[in-house]
């Protein structure tokens, strides 16, 4: 609701005029509204308890790569069907005229915030604190970029940021705060935090070393060639 205020303001207020298709125009923003409403109405209901408990039940079993292996299943199909990257991965093939394959990036993002999710999983087994394994992955992050292709930066930036999206963060957020919460000696407010942080930091990493990688086989065919 605030985002359609804001766009009919400044629409009304500093354009003055109303755009082609007006009413159609209206009736999605009033359907978007709806839609979004109802979806985090649902996520609280659904969602957000089912992840508590998931990581309740495996956290009693005392399974270490189980865990883990439920944290990258939780990050893989969490991602992959974000709406965000979705949007995100089909701008960047029409753009780069099909250079940048949709599938592939979304694949690429989903896989690194699945390792990533197992190694959050870990984390908060162990107890280890975050900080460090936030400027381990700020360092990585300034370090590939000066090496990453200059027209894949941006997108590799945004990869990241569309991981914390309206599907993932509830379910990221769930696990975390479940499994800290049934592990004896952590604490849900110290060791719960965090994973979504994760989410967001090493697919860039990922996409600037995959666009690395890819650069360096073109140059190698070229040079076989």
């Amino acid at each position: 609701m605030p985002i359609i205020v804001v766009v009919v303001a400044f629409q009304a207020l500093l354009f003055r005029e109303w755009p082609d298709g007006g009413l159609s125009i209206a009736i999605g923003l009033l359907i978007v509204a709806i839609g979004v409403a109802l979806f985090l109405q649902g996520l609280e209901l659904s969602i957000f308890p089912v992840g508590k408990r998931l990581a309740n039940q495996f956290a009693r079993r005392g399974s270490m790569p189980l865990l883990m292996a439920f944290g990258f299943a939780i990050g893989f199909s969490a991602v992959v069907a974000e709406p965000a990257l979705i949007a995100v991965a089909e701008q960047a093939y029409e753009i780069s005229e099909g250079r940048i394959d949709a599938l592939t990036l979304r694949l690429i993002v989903a896989t690194s915030v699945g390792l990533v999710m197992a190694l959050g999983v870990l984390r908060v087994i162990l107890g280890h604190p975050i900080h460090w394994y936030m400027i381990v992955g700020y360092i990585l992050v300034v370090a590939v970029t000066f090496f990453a292709p200059e027209e894949i930066v941006g997108l590799a930036y945004d990869s990241g940021g569309v991981t914390t999206n309206i599907v993932t963060v509830p379910l990221i957020a769930a696990l975390g705060i479940g499994l800290a919460s049934s592990i004896r000696g952590r604490n849900p407010l110290i060791d719960g935090f965090g994973l979504i942080a994760f989410a967001s930091i090493f697919p860039i990493v990922t996409v600037m070393s995959y666009a690395i990688l890819m650069e360096r086989v073109a140059h190698w065919r070229e040079r076989q060639s």
